[in-house]
């Protein structure tokens, strides 16, 4: 056990970094770290939708001591970026720790990363995100622990624990309060959007529930519902499950694989849903490689995803991570669980979006002819499954490009639909068949 400072100089120049995730994500060693800038030179990190300050990166603007990457954006990472201060690391979230373990990313000098304190059995968990700690500890030739004794023990699953033999060093974190995502109200377009979506849940069903208002907001319609024996298997826990579960609509009786268990790989949300999972056998966290594997998602029946998205052109291509070139958020495990929920018996992944959006002081429709330049295509059109707004469903699957483009600008603002008409019969993707909307 040492201090913070004593803890990083294990940092050499020309090292690679990484940081445990999310809530979870160290902030006193991200400091202690950013105090040695001048002693460093060429230190690469990586972390995944930091909730705090980054210090390494705030401290270097120039980057001539650190490089800050990071897997998936949130707000803190994306205005370090629009200040040239971070970059994205692409890639599928369920193959990240087999990238890890085979090389295919940079290998770890040193991890760091944030666990609840020692157990009886000399064991530090990995509390809140499981993502692929388990992995890094096992490439990383240096292993650092930051304890925060408010972190949460979430139960197995599978590899959410590392063993004191296999850690170097031990710190106390400042046990601070741990990061809570505020709950906005719904819109009613959100409201409408999750009407559509929760009229296709049918008992039994396995929910996925990404980040954002949208799977939250069904996650509350899904509360004051009659369903019953709902189960989880979903990469994020969210405070809407707490809600089924304590309700009794999530049992998961009737999941193929861990029966009973709510399974995901890491939580965000609120004080209670972090209270809600410590020491809960009701929850099993696994590493990401399980619960994003396709198989393992098509083997529970009526497997339920729901995303988001920014916008969707009119053959179904999904952009859900960038605008242009300016990164947003991520890949994630849209991906993973568009392409895995269609392979389970009964399943329906659903990407979710309102039909327009405001850009300053302009309205502009989400349904557009073709990706905005520079944009990503989260979900390729030949993956897609549902799209839904606030006017109506469509299940693009199997579906020609003149139908596609038919059933996308019957879902789309009817101020846009003339307009979309137009481009669609420019890109020839329009028939003398189709509807005059």
């Amino acid at each position: 056990m040492v201090t913070a400072d004593e803890a990083v100089k294990a940092v050499k120049s020309g090292d690679w970094v990484a940081y445990s995730h999310f809530v979870t994500t160290p902030r006193v060693l991200d400091e202690a770290l950013a105090r040695r800038k001048d002693e460093l030179s060429d230190v690469k990190l990586r972390g995944v939708c930091s909730l705090y300050p980054v210090h390494v990166a705030l401290a270097d603007p120039e980057q001539k001591h650190f490089i800050y990457n990071s897997g998936f954006f949130s707000g803190v990472d994306r205005k370090l970026q629009d200040d040239g201060m971070s970059f994205h690391i692409p890639g599928l979230y369920a193959e990240s720790p087999v990238n890890i373990r085979l090389g295919n990313s940079p290998a770890i000098n040193v991890a760091m990363l944030v666990t609840t304190p020692m157990d009886e059995n000399g064991f530090f968990n990995f509390s809140l995100s499981n993502s692929y700690e388990r992995a890094l500890c096992e490439k990383a030739q240096t292993v650092i622990v930051e304890v925060n004794r408010n972190a949460p023990r979430c139960l197995g699953g599978d590899q959410e624990c590392v063993h004191i033999s296999e850690v170097d060093y031990i710190v106390e974190g400042r046990n601070d309060p741990l990061f809570e995502i505020p709950v906005h109200p719904p819109t009613e377009v959100d409201k409408k959007i999750a009407a559509l979506i929760v009229e296709e849940i049918e008992d039994g069903a396995c929910l996925q529930l990404g980040i954002g208002g949208m799977p939250n907001t069904i996650g509350q319609m899904l509360a004051d519902s009659d369903l019953k024996d709902l189960g989880v298997h979903s990469e994020m826990l969210c405070g809407s499950f707490v809600d089924l579960y304590e309700k009794g609509i999530i049992t998961g009786a009737r999941k193929t694989i861990d029966r009973f268990k709510m399974v995901f790989s890491f939580a965000l949300g609120d004080a209670r849903l972090y209270e809600f999972v410590n020491n809960n056998p009701a929850c099993a966290i696994y590493p990401v490689d399980y619960t994003n594997s396709a198989e393992n998602i098509a083997k529970n029946d009526k497997q339920i995803s729901i995303n988001n998205a920014i916008e969707i052109d009119l053959y179904g291509q999904v952009s859900s991570e960038s605008v242009g070139s300016r990164q947003i958020s991520g890949t994630g495990g849209q991906f993973d669980f568009t392409y895995g929920a269609f392979r389970s018996k009964g399943g329906k992944a659903f990407i979710c979006l309102s039909s327009s959006r405001k850009v300053r002081d302009k309205q502009i429709s989400r349904i557009v002819p073709t990706i905005t330049p520079g944009s990503t295509v989260t979900v390729p059109r030949s993956v897609v499954h549902y799209v839904a707004t606030e006017y109506g469903k469509a299940n693009l699957k199997g579906k020609p490009t003149w139908q596609r483009a038919e059933m996308l600008i019957e879902i789309a603002h009817p101020d846009y639909r003339d307009d979309l008409i137009r481009e669609a019969e420019k890109m020839k993707i329009w028939t003398r068949t189709n509807k005059r909307l």
